[in-house]
């Protein structure tokens, strides 16, 4: 017998709960799907856990950088068991409960469309009104050959890990590569990146990447771009990578960062009229639509893969399906790689607004010379701000940041960005003194 419910989100992540929780609130009756745990990648493998292994190296940088300050020592064992708390010890007995408490339907299992608006899963068979996709992304895993047979992590094992590796090699030079690479030299790994590119970052600005790899080799990551991984063997109890150039890295554990696709391999979709494009994505319209009664939000449509952005999609989704449709937009949405310091950008490089025909204007600023704050925040202080402007329209473009707090202050390039701000307007701003904000006159006064 089929079971009917006003709406069915397959997928727990951020976006599906954003978008269960505002469906439930507008009156709907809700089932969510979810064939691992409540929360999804990014508050158990991802995210969550990331930024709290980052915290404590942060601080034992900040304190090193800090005058009148005595360096903490780190403390790996306590540091895993916060770790711990904070992933729920891999535990989602409480959030099933909470949604059964507030009479949401939880029903464990993958999900499989018979339908355009029916599923089956756990031997039950379910349909909807409408059905919100959020089954988020999983990791590439490239080839290389042998790597079946060495010790392998992706990004799950690399935030859930027992013990600090003595060596490790990343595949990868994205988000989750500079941030483990960050995390795990700071505890004392030997730490190797590989990454296909030219530089790291490389969708960022190439001034970004360059920052980036000095912030690295600093802590005494070896970077090696323009390479590729082809082998990997095990020689007694090492790991054996061959690279490319022929280069040999012996390491303990080899850690793929080498992006994500789309996680809708196993739902059937041709059963809904949908058909994915080469990655595996779900196109989506304005208001994040697939289909009629079908939407899909988060990861699972590549569009921003952030976090962030797949709860704002889950907003745009259920005003949609509440009545309220308006458009979804991506420009001035802010962009943060949690280095040390903080890597954040916002809007487009100044060669993709060349490529778009803007006429740009372009501003770097040191910090160092330009504030007060970073000689306030520590010694030897650093920190980039990076401006794109379009000289005809007087609007900002773009904005990069390599600097302390960096992922707080980008909100004021981001918010600048996406209402279309006047220069004239940022120019007489008047920030708090001292603030790493105050870079933004300089900047701007500086554009040419």
């Amino acid at each position: 017998m089929t079971e009917s419910f006003d709406a069915i989100v397959i997928g727990t992540g951020p976006a599906g709960e954003s978008a269960a929780g505002r469906l439930h609130a507008g009156g709907q009756r809700v089932a969510v799907v979810e064939a691992e745990l409540i929360g999804g990648e990014c508050a158990y493998w991802a995210c969550i856990p990331s930024k709290t292994l980052l915290r404590a190296p942060e601080v034992h940088t900040e304190a090193e950088r800090a005058q009148g300050v005595s360096t903490p020592e780190l403390d790996w064992a306590d540091l895993r068991d916060y770790r711990d708390y904070m992933v729920r010890h891999l535990d989602d007995t409480d959030q099933v409960q909470g949604y059964a408490d507030r009479g949401v339907t939880v029903i464990k299992g993958h999900a499989t469309f018979t339908g355009p608006r029916t599923i089956t899963v756990a031997g039950r068979e379910l349909s909807a009104d409408n059905i919100v996709i959020a089954t988020g992304s999983e990791p590439i895993i490239p080839p290389i050959d042998g790597l079946d047979d060495v010790p392998v992590w992706t990004n799950r094992e690399a935030t859930t890990l027992t013990d600090i590796p003595a060596r490790a090699l990343i595949i990868g030079g994205s988000a989750v590569g500079v941030e483990l690479a960050t995390f795990l030299a700071r505890f004392g790994t030997q730490v190797s990146i590989v990454q296909s590119a030219d530089r790291i970052l490389d969708r960022e600005d190439p001034r970004v990447g360059e920052l980036v790899a000095a912030q690295l080799s600093e802590a005494g990551v070896a970077i090696h771009t323009s390479r590729t991984a082809r082998q990997a063997r095990r020689e007694g109890g090492d790991t054996v990578v061959t690279i490319d150039d022929g280069t040999q890295l012996r390491v303990d554990v080899i850690i793929i960062g080498a992006g994500r696709r789309p996680r809708t391999a196993d739902l059937d979709l041709q059963a809904t009229g949908i058909t994915v494009d080469e990655r595996g994505a779900i196109p989506v319209d304005g208001s994040c639509r697939a289909g009629e009664g079908l939407w899909a939000v988060g990861d699972v449509t590549a569009v921003m893969p952030f976090t962030h952005v797949g709860m704002y999609q889950a907003r745009v989704a259920v005003d949609a399906i509440l009545g309220h449709t308006h458009t979804a937009r991506y420009d001035g949405i802010p962009r943060v790689v949690f280095g040390d310091p903080e890597i954040a950008a916002v809007g487009i490089t100044a060669a993709a607004a060349q490529a778009a025909g803007h006429d740009i204007l372009t501003a770097e600023l040191d910090l160092a010379d330009s504030i007060a704050r970073p000689w306030t925040y520590e010694k030897q202080p650093r920190g980039t701000l990076g401006l794109v402007a379009d000289a005809t329209e007087q609007r900002l473009l773009g904005a990069y940041a390599v600097a302390p707090l960096a992922s707080e202050w980008i909100h004021q390039a981001a918010l600048a960005i996406r209402v279309g701000i006047p220069l004239d307007a940022l120019r007489d701003q008047v920030a708090q003194f001292p603030t790493y904000s105050e870079a933004y006159l300089a900047a701007i006064e500086a554009l040419a």
